[in-house]
């Protein structure tokens, strides 16, 4: 296993009390939405609002954390939600959470009840490690508008994260391309647990060993292992 998260040292001084946890994952079965998948969502739900007690989501310390982060590298938080703040808003709609794939469903479902932010990506379409600092401006991020691809670019000193062949996701956690994202066919991803002071390094752990035993249950014989962060 050789995957690394690799943090900069401008994005360590943006927020001194980023602490990642990175969970590599070999052997994993992936499919359309369950039952089993749609459940943990719902109990994902539910411990969230037992969470908030009638708050809204930004009004978590931990996602009031994230919000002066993204404003600080020039994001406006209540227009660009970070994943977690984004996903806890659906979660309490109407609507609900959406419903991907298994693998997408697991660990949304953990983002949504720790409500901290969770990404996934599939490690067979990473190029290199993936690196975690502030843009030039100059980076290509592949994404789709009106169902065609398009190309565009990150604002200058935005917080993304890349691998060797471009952006893979904007603005920290906000936007995630689809070159790497988790699809049916993935057998090999990693999960980046993304945790800010005051959310105790306690609670990222646990939420770590819940989607590490999740992962487990839902694609027997999968090889995890914790990658390294570097910086």
């Amino acid at each position: 296993m050789t995957f690394s998260l690799t943090v900069s040292d401008e994005v360590r001084a943006l927020a001194p009390g980023f602490t990642p946890v990175v969970i590599e994952a070999h052997g994993l079965v992936n499919g359309p939405s369950s039952e089993a998948s749609s459940a943990l969502l719902d109990d994902a739900a539910r411990r969230l609002a037992v969470r908030l007690d009638g708050r809204a989501p930004h009004q978590d310390p931990h996602m009031t954390a994230w919000r002066e982060v993204y404003t600080a590298f020039g994001a406006k938080p209540s227009r660009t939600r970070n994943s977690a703040e984004a996903l806890a808003k659906r979660a309490l709609s109407d609507g609900g959470l959406p419903r991907i794939n298994l693998l997408v469903d697991l660990y949304n479902a953990v983002s949504v009840a720790y409500l901290m932010p969770v990404g996934g990506e599939d490690l067979d379409r990473v190029r290199g490690g993936m690196r975690l600092e502030r843009a030039t401006g100059d980076e290509e991020f592949v994404t789709v508008a009106a169902g065609e691809e398009a190309v565009e670019h990150p604002d200058a000193g935005e917080v993304i994260c890349r691998d060797d062949e471009g952006v893979t996701c904007r603005r920290w956690n906000w936007r995630q391309g689809p070159r790497t994202r988790l699809t049916e066919e993935t057998v090999s991803g990693v999960f980046l647990l993304e945790n800010l002071a005051p959310m105790p390094a306690a609670d990222a752990e646990r939420a770590a060993t819940e989607l590490t035993e999740l992962l487990e249950k839902f694609s027997p014989g999968v090889r995890i292992e914790r990658a390294r962060v570097i910086g």
